[in-house]
């Protein structure tokens, strides 16, 4: 059984055909084609775009979802992850959605079930169906990239979403800088820099990221202002050069991005969420049938 939890659990050629698969389904078809499949989401933290597009992914695919609300399931009451995951693969799904606060836990899920393990994000450690659709929204946009210079900005330290991208948009191909202050920088090999303003003009994309609070043990800024002030994207930063802007949502306004930016037609945030749901239905696709 083939699951997805990071993104390199995919070949290159795997990717392309994902990719080749998600442009058609990309004009809003329905196809029926996992009727009879039932796939169930595990969601241990919040979400609202990846649930939903999952959950819309499969229903235009014909399958049937069932949605364990967790805060009332029996991991509340001492059953170990492990024993919920077996027992729900006992029902026999064709696929299991998981998201959890903890880094491995969708790895160590795989280990005991016969159905697909999806990851929907695990801690800090990788969210791959986020990065498929970054790269399908960039290679929509720019046809090869090949060549192009993206830069990642902000908490990347604590970001899944920068993990899973750096590895993906590195194996096609492209150049990636992080962008973000020294604290949030993780150890690499990949260009860094503090400044934005100082490769601003070498670049094709910018990833702005979701300043993580919530992952943070520490304050890490005195205030969400002072953050913003040096790494909030900007029209001012912009100006009117040809640089299209990526987040992976929920935007934090004025802090990630400006209002004004995320108006203008170089942001392709709503466009990653319509392409959210043809990449997952992709996905599914590919690991259940």
């Amino acid at each position: 059984m083939q699951h997805l939890i990071r993104t390199d659990d995919f070949t290159t050629q795997e990717i392309e055909e994902i990719l080749a698969d998600a442009t058609r389904f990309s004009d809003g078809r329905f196809e029926r084609m996992l009727q009879d499949k039932v796939i169930i989401t595990l969601f241990f933290e919040n979400s609202t775009r990846t649930r939903s597009s999952f959950e819309i992914a499969a229903k235009r695919l014909g399958a049937e979802m069932v949605h364990l609300d967790v805060a009332k399931s029996s991991t509340t009451k001492g059953e170990t992850l492990v024993d919920t995951a077996m027992n729900l693969d006992a029902m026999g799904p064709h696929a299991i959605i998981v998201r959890h606060q903890n880094a491995g836990v969708p790895k160590i899920l795989s280990n005991h079930t016969n159905a697909a393990i999806i990851n929907a994000g695990d801690g800090a450690h990788a969210h791959p169906t986020q990065a498929l659709l970054d790269l399908y929204t960039l290679k929509e946009h720019f046809g090869d990239v090949a060549g192009k210079k993206i830069a990642i900005v902000g908490d990347i330290k604590n970001s899944r979403v920068a993990n899973s991208n750096i590895e993906l948009l590195s194996r096609f191909g492209m150049d990636v800088i992080l962008v973000a202050p020294p604290q949030f920088l993780p150890k690499t090999k990949l260009k860094t820099t503090h400044y934005i303003h100082e490769i601003i003009d070498e670049i094709d994309a910018i990833m702005s990221l979701r300043t993580q609070t919530e992952r943070h043990s520490s304050q890490s800024y005195a205030s969400l202002k002072d953050y913003a002030s040096d790494f909030c994207i900007t029209s001012e930063l912009l100006g009117d050069r040809d640089i299209i802007l990526l987040h992976p949502g929920p935007v934090h306004r004025n802090v990630d991005i400006c209002d004004a930016l995320l108006a203008d037609e170089r942001c392709k945030v709503l466009k990653q969420v319509s392409n959210g749901v043809s990449i997952r239905m992709a996905v599914l696709k590919k690991l259940i049938l």
